[in-house]
């Protein structure tokens, strides 16, 4: 019984691969999970985690929490080793631990300061007034709505993708809540699946791609099998989309200056990240602070200029709306980065890792990958990321190291990407909209639904098992 409860506490929390850095440095790793460290990790963590969850009643920032835990945990696990005589082995896989959250946090950070770029020169406020101005019927901007947000999430990620889509649902929608009901699921949903079949997409895809174990161009195979995933819920919702047609709005709003440069720099900064990776075999992160130059040059040159084109006489007239007074900053788009997604990130790869380094790693493995198979596994970890965040799950996995087919990291990187759709607690998207859209979008009218987005998860499955079949 004791072991068994451990396999099923190490399935969400394994991770770290401080086994290999004890061998390399000549010391024994030591099996904490049946020493009190061990429940006493895990009970932290659990706390921890049930306040990231609750972060919606609390106020409680989820970042807290799990940074907290972080430093008990590792700082018991020190205890331990250095009374053990091995004063190093927990600082030496800590610091791999925080090298592997470096390159991602980084990575992550010129991303956000991209797009928090695109967001201040107004480059999704002229969508948004774009697509309400043209008066589409209720069907129509269901559908319009989730296509978008599938094929903006591959490149901007599902948080920001999901709340711009439903800026669009409230303004349209008004009081019809079961329009912005189906819609916002259908956001959430559509958001999740095209973050799969991008290494740009999610948190999830990126942690694969930087490992190594998934080519760029590869996790494109996973087009189709997200695209399932998205249209046979939408596909049933809409029928169920009152057939209404509301009034047109006439808000026009002009992109401010630099706004379309800043959008090519943007894609050539994601070209560069993938030519360091692909070609110099750089880490992709060099390549994207690179491209956080590119922006730093190009906002110096935004500054300097801004008094030209105020003087200018074919910008005279509209100088507030296009921004030539607001001189562009680059350091304002940094600062208005999630940090706390970022700090939250660290705590959780801290305290998985700390999980992992008493030796819930081999547990995990040994139930999951071994008893399980690989696809049981896998299409596991998609369940449990509806519960459970799906970076501390998807970093378990990576460092487990399963020996594993293409296909099999494909559908691991799937079912983690979309499983967090099944419930509105699942996702960054699902819970930003729970409160942007609140009384309309709730944890219980998303269950409702529960069952056909799960049709859509199991068809997704089975479409990456048949379309995909030559990476197994």
């Amino acid at each position: 019984m004791k072991n068994l409860l451990k396999s099923l506490v190490a399935i969400g929390m394994a991770a770290m691969p401080g086994l290999a850095l004890a061998a390399e440095n000549g010391g024994q790793a030591l099996d904490l999970t049946g020493h009190w460290v061990g429940p006493f990790a895990v009970a932290v963590f659990l706390v921890a985690y049930l306040l990231v969850m609750a972060e919606e009643f609390t106020h409680l920032r989820k970042s807290k929490p799990v940074i907290l835990a972080a430093g008990l945990i590792w700082g018991t696990i020190a205890w331990v080793y250095d009374a053990h005589g091995l004063p190093h082995m927990a600082e030496q896989a800590v610091r791999h631990n925080l090298l592997e959250y470096a390159e991602l946090m980084l990575f992550l950070l010129v991303a956000m300061t991209y797009i928090n770029s695109m967001e201040e020169r107004r480059v999704f406020d002229v969508l948004r007034a774009w697509l309400i101005r043209k008066g589409f019927g209720f069907r129509s901007l269901f559908w319009i709505t989730g296509t978008l947000a599938f094929f903006i999430s591959p490149i901007a990620d599902n948080l920001t993708t999901a709340l711009l889509m439903c800026a669009v649902v409230l303004a349209v929608g008004g009081d019809n809540s079961r329009f912005v009901t189906l819609t916002c699921i259908n956001i959430v949903v559509a958001a999740n699946a095209g973050g799969a079949f991008s290494p740009f997409g999610d948190i999830t895809t990126l942690m694969v791609w930087q490992k190594g174990v998934v080519d760029f161009w590869t996790f494109f195979a996973l087009f189709l099998p997200s695209a399932v995933n998205f249209l046979v819920p939408a596909a049933i919702m809409s029928l169920a989309v009152p057939n209404l047609k509301p009034e047109a709005s006439q808000e026009v709003v002009p992109l401010m200056r630099g706004a379309r440069r800043i959008i090519g720099l943007f894609l050539l900064t994601i070209i560069t990240a993938v030519s360091f990776h692909n070609f110099l075999h750089l880490p992709p992160v060099i390549g994207m602070l690179t491209g956080l130059g590119y922006l730093q040059v190009f906002g110096f040159y935004l500054k300097k200029t801004a008094h030209r084109e105020h003087k200018s006489p074919d910008n005279a007239e509209h100088h507030d709306q296009m921004g030539d007074m607001v001189s562009f900053d680059v350091f304002r788009p940094v600062a208005r980065a999630e940090w706390d997604t970022l700090l939250f990130f660290y705590g959780v790869v801290a305290c998985v890792g700390g999980l992992g380094f008493i030796g819930y790693l081999g547990l995990a493995s040994e139930l999951m990958y071994t008893q399980w198979g690989a696809t049981a596994a896998n299409i596991s970890v998609g369940l449990l990321s509806a519960i459970v965040d799906n970076i501390p799950v998807m970093f378990a996995v990576l460092t487990m190291q399963p020996d594993m087919s293409t296909g099999q990291w494909l559908l691991v990187t799937l079912t983690a990407g979309v499983g967090g759709s099944l419930l509105s607690i699942g996702s960054a998207a699902g819970v930003a909209l729970m409160g942007q859209a609140r009384g309309k979008y709730t944890f219980f009218s998303h269950l409702k639904w529960s069952p056909v987005i799960a049709l859509g998860y199991a068809a997704s499955i089975y479409g990456h098992l048949w379309i995909n079949r030559a990476y197994f």
